[in-house]
């Protein structure tokens, strides 16, 4: 809602940029449902108003590239809207997401996550980033993960 108010003048849609948002949607719902996917398998909430109620600290799958792939592929698909309206003013409530998000909702999950799974969960945000980018997740991943603390 925000994008379209922000760009009632925004370009005519083109082949590449059509593909560019299409491709972008994809790889960004993809992200968000195999992370829910595997919340699910393994068990636990994907409510994310009350983090307390994880049974397991879900380290596999999407969750092996961000700590928070289902707000990777949220604000992915914000992109992906955005690249389609052709225009970079649209970028503005993606960043504003971004930056509510990792504020104030993920820095409750995190704290709810390490009081649940402590040294796990340390060890986990250690190695994953919040987001995206920065090294390798080796090291986590040798170690076997924390199933379940029911």
């Amino acid at each position: 809602m925000a994008q379209r108010a922000l760009t009632r003048d925004s370009q005519p849609l083109t082949v590449a940029r059509a593909a560019a948002a299409t491709a972008t949607a994809a790889a960004s719902g993809a992200l968000a449902a195999a992370s829910v996917r595997q919340f699910r398998q393994q068990g636990t909430t994907v409510e994310p108003f009350d983090p307390a109620r994880a049974s397991v600290l879900v380290t596999t799958g999407a969750n092996t590239v961000s700590r928070n792939p289902m707000y990777v592929g949220l604000a992915g698909l914000l992109v992906a809207n955005a690249v389609r309206r052709g225009s970079w003013v649209a970028i503005l409530p993606v960043v504003g997401f971004v930056v509510v998000i990792d504020r104030l909702q993920i820095g409750a999950e995190e704290s709810a996550l390490l009081a649940k799974f402590g040294a796990d969960y340390e060890a986990y945000r250690a190695a994953v980033p919040r987001w995206l980018g920065r090294g390798s997740v080796t090291p986590y991943f040798s170690r076997a993960p924390v199933t379940d603390v029911r």
